[in-house]
C-alpha cells in the first residue's frame, strides 16, 4: 500500500513491490552493491528463485528497472517499510 501511489494503470508492467523488496534484502544479506551483479545472483540461484516466486526460465527484472525502482522511491518509502 505504500508504493501504491508510485504505479499507474497504463504504460509496461513495473515490477512488483513485494519482488523488488525481497530482491534487495537479498543484495543487503548477500552484501551485494552493483544491481547487475545483484540480478546476475538472483538468476543463478534456484533458492533465490523460488524466494523472488520466479520459474526457472521466467527472466527477471532488468537491473536498469532494480535502480530506477530505487530512485523512484526514495527514502522516504524505505524508512517507512
Amino acid at each position: 500500500k505504500a508504493t501504491q501511489k508510485y504505479y499507474g494503470k497504463e504504460g509496461q508492467e513495473s515490477i512488483d513491490p513485494v519482488v523488488f523488496f525481497k530482491i534487495l534484502l537479498v543484495g543487503y544479506l548477500n552484501n551485494i552493491n552493483s544491481d547487475r551483479q545483484l540480478i546476475a545472483f538472483c538468476s543463478d540461484s534456484l533458492s533465490i528463485r523460488l524466494f523472488l516466486g520466479y520459474d526457472v526460465h521466467e527472466p527477471l527484472p532488468w537491473h536498469s528497472t532494480i535502480s530506477r525502482t530505487r530512485s523512484l522511491y526514495g527514502e522516504e518509502i524505505f524508512l517507512d517499510l
